[in-house]
């Protein structure tokens, strides 16, 4: 009777002597579980308990972490499970709350817009103007941001935990050491000969920020996104031309579905305008072009986003005021007297100011919060629900067409950016792994350099 009852104290204890190993499985399986499936799991693998009977899970029991003594009481051992839901929990509504500021960030800037471009009792008909003022406030803003940062910098950064960055919840790098917010805006200097080599950027860029407004202007809101969606055709288009980049059949596939959403729009669209669609559309050649330009120019300012965003809007600034001398100094002196001395008018200008710098930063946060097909994800969402907006807001007349060629346009930019980040990821798996040989005595070794935004 005594070995038996040793021998089923042993067999009882046995399973608590591998604890460890089993809650290191389960937390990497269960990290890409979903809620559901997690309370199966739960009771397929129950936590373990103190038990008396068992001195070897008792003194390999570790201490608590603090995620698990926010949802464990003080004397007992936190399962696996209850871990991760709370950490699931945190990450989700971080995740929530800036995807939620993304889209009212973006959304609020398009509405706001519209009404500066079209709203005559309370803007002005001078879209030029109108821009040019928006960029003066994010010079403004980047200069005020430098300095802060600037001052921010003098003291030590602190350790920082990076949110997953990719589908599969890992974080794409080591981030202990990380800049507060405002230590990442670099001090805001203007140098000549920095400004002649970032020039040809910011000529594209008020080609764009021009015909994206003045299309936002003659279009409805509800057709905008239709208008400007040509952005991924000119995108492959000038890939093959400049670079020489071949695209795989199903990319071309997916270039024909926004063609043709962009073609049912147009023609299911009551109040249909000529020219802002064609101003639409060359804002899509010029967004393609600014993103080309940019990769170009980032080297002269040390690969710093922030840096090239101060540069770019001084350039544009000064390349604005010829152009509204001349086409808009009419309209301005005629409202002298009336919008130019509105408190309204001026607040307008300078929340859409403020929003049009927000949105950098609103991009940047969720595309690290989440993925870049997340943020693809988020922003076809977000367009698909601002269009749907502004048939009620602003009185839009829907058609059966202009509804489809939406989200035809929609889904054809979602399969592109979806094949996309599929076809690159096979390429980069498909690359050669790194030489591991030891370079040759006395050559010079580069080493990789980082760069911090």
């Amino acid at each position: 009777m005594t070995e038996k009852r040793q021998y089923r104290e042993i067999t009882d204890c046995a399973p608590r002597l591998f604890c460890k190993r089993r809650e290191r499985i389960m937390r990497t399986r269960v990290q890409v579980l979903t809620a559901p499936v997690l309370s199966k799991v739960s009771r397929a693998y129950p936590p373990f308990h103190n038990d008396s009977s068992c001195q070897v899970a008792e003194e390999e029991k570790e201490p608590k972490t603090e995620a698990q003594s926010l949802v464990c009481p003080k004397d007992s051992i936190c399962s696996p499970q209850d871990e991760i839901i709370f950490t699931m929990h945190e990450n989700t509504g971080y995740i929530a709350s800036v995807v939620a500021t993304y889209w009212f960030v973006s959304i609020s800037m398009v509405y706001l817009n519209k009404m500066l471009m079209s709203n005559d009792a309370v803007s002005i008909p001078a879209p030029l103007f109108v821009t040019w003022y928006q960029c003066l406030i994010t010079m403004l803003i980047c200069r005020v941001a430098g300095m802060v940062g600037e001052r921010a910098r003098r003291n030590p950064p602190v350790d920082y935990t990076a949110v997953a960055t990719n589908d599969a919840g890992e974080s794409s790098g080591a981030q202990k050491e990380k800049l507060t917010f405002f230590q990442q805006f670099p001090r805001a200097e203007y140098r000549s000969d920095v400004a002649r080599r970032i020039f040809p950027l910011s000529v594209v860029f008020v080609g764009m920020v021009t015909f994206n407004n003045l299309c936002l202007k003659l279009v409805e809101v509800s057709f905008y996104n239709v208008a400007r969606s040509l952005t991924i055709v000119f995108n492959v288009f000038f890939s093959r031309i400049l670079l020489g980049a071949t695209s795989s059949n199903n990319t071309i596939l997916c270039l024909l579905v926004v063609i043709v959403g962009f073609l049912i729009g147009s023609n299911g669209e009551l109040n249909f305008s000529v020219v802002g669609t064609a101003a639409g559309v060359l804002s899509s050649l010029f967004v393609s072009l600014n993103s080309i330009f940019t990769k170009r120019v980032l080297p002269a300012v040390d690969d710093n986003h922030w840096r090239l965003t101060y540069y770019n809007n001084v350039n544009a600034t000064l390349l604005f005021l010829p152009l509204i001398f001349i086409f808009e100094r009419h309209i301005i002196m005629e409202a002298v007297g009336k919008q130019l001395v509105s408190s309204a008018f001026w607040t307008a200008m300078t929340v859409a100011g403020f929003f049009g710098f927000s949105i950098g930063i609103v991009t940047v946060l969720q595309i690290k919060a989440t993925s870049p097909l997340s943020h693809n994800i988020s922003g076809t969402a977000k367009a698909a629900v601002q269009s749907m907006m502004a048939f009620y807001i602003w009185g839009n007349p829907a058609t059966a067409m202009g509804v489809i060629g939406i989200f035809t346009v929609l889904g054809g930019s979602l399969l592109y950016t979806y094949v996309k980040m599929n076809e690159n990821a096979k390429a980069v798996s498909l690359s050669p792994p790194p030489s591991m040989e030891d370079p040759e005595e006395g050559a010079d070794v580069e080493m990789p350099k980082t760069t911090r935004v």
